[in-house]
């Protein structure tokens, strides 16, 4: 008879808790393994440990000298490398009141440019420091104010003219001679001019932050205001003369400087959609459908040439010998302004400009 193999033999015994023991050590490591990712996937990336990051900031000393003297005036310190130049003249302004930041001009070589305040003090540095020559640029004034006073006073000196004071003109006289119809149009056409520069000044242009020596806005006021004053008294005097060639001259003229008129505001408005909020241009503009931009195929201050176009005008439309000096220096020193702008235009948009003429369209 045969017998039952007895399973529970000692070595039978130790060969199943052997097995088992490796079947139980594989499931704990795999539960252990599974832990372990889930943890690093719930913690995220692995940040760096606070030793890796840079505690320390870099500051740059900005030492401000006499152009003339070679002195140092003062050291501004703590100035971040990626501070500009005007809030360095904050900070100077702090260290000595006396100097407002708008007069301070400063210098990367004594006899080299003023530096614009929009420029980086860390473009400025080779070192830790920076050395920058002081010069005082004066009182000064902002632009907007500047042409705001400049054009405000023609305007109104020239209706003082024209109502004929009794402090300007013989009361008598002025009663008895009649005035000719030109003589309410030039005063039309005179305001019209300067009221256009206003309104643009305050809603078409774009001024940067810059500003200008108040010496600057008195030389202008008294070249604007003083001719002003001549052009008015001859043109609303009793004994005025009328053109030569009657009605026709002056509807001509007239109509010449209405439309030099339109030119030169909807050139401007054209130029301040080229201007970004610094002042600064963009891009040279194109013609649109409006006619009076075409000019800019043929020159590269249109503005100027339209603004003398103007002065011209209204000298032929009153024939005054005061207009025709005050449009002849005009004109020679727009010329000069036109010249150095397309100097500037040929070096940023050469293709554009450089088959186009400065101010007049004859002159290549």
């Amino acid at each position: 008879m045969l017998k039952r193999q007895n399973s529970s033999t000692p070595e039978h015994r130790r060969d199943l808790a052997a097995h088992g023991g490796a079947l139980s050590m594989s499931h704990n490591d795999s539960r252990s393994f599974f832990n372990l990712s889930q943890l690093v996937l719930s913690a995220g990336r692995i940040k760096p440990s606070p030793a890796l990051k840079h505690s320390k900031i870099t500051y740059v000393e900005v030492e401000i000298v006499d152009v003339q003297s070679k002195k140092q005036i003062c050291i501004v310190d703590k100035v971040p490398p990626a501070s500009t130049l005007l809030d360095v003249k904050h900070k100077f302004h702090k260290a000595c009141p006396q100097w407002y930041p708008s007069r301070v001009g400063l210098q990367l070589e004594r006899n080299g440019p003023f530096l614009k305040d929009s420029v980086s003090v860390q473009s400025l540095a080779v070192s830790s420091i920076v050395t920058l020559y002081f010069t005082d640029l004066g009182q000064q004034v902002g632009w907007t104010t500047f042409f705001l006073t400049e054009y405000t006073g023609p305007l109104l000196i020239y209706l003082l003219f024209y109502i004929r004071l009794s402090t300007i003109y013989d009361q008598v006289e002025s009663r008895k001679n009649f005035r000719h119809p030109v003589v309410h149009l030039a005063c039309f056409c005179h305001c019209l001019h300067y009221i256009r520069h206003l309104l643009e000044t305050l809603f078409v242009h774009k001024f940067s932050e810059g500003h200008t020596p108040l010496k600057n806005m008195i030389k202008g006021c008294a070249f604007y205001w003083g001719f002003t004053s001549w052009i008015a008294y001859y043109i609303n005097h009793p004994r005025y003369t009328p053109p030569s060639f009657g009605h026709k001259q002056v509807f001509y003229a007239a109509l010449a400087f209405l439309m030099c008129e339109a030119g030169n505001h909807f050139i401007n408005v054209a130029l301040a959609h080229q201007t970004n909020s610094e002042g600064n241009r963009t891009c040279f503009p194109s013609p649109t459908y409006n006619p009076f931009t075409w000019l800019f195929l043929l020159v590269s201050c249109p503005n100027y040439t339209y603004e003398a176009g103007s002065w011209i005008s209204f000298t032929v439309m009153t024939q005054t010998l005061p207009v025709g000096i005050f449009a002849f220096l005009m004109v020679i020193q727009m010329s000069l302004w036109a010249q150095k702008k397309h100097k500037l235009y040929l070096k940023r948009f050469y293709p554009e400009v450089r088959r186009k003429a400065a101010m007049i369209p004859i002159i290549f």
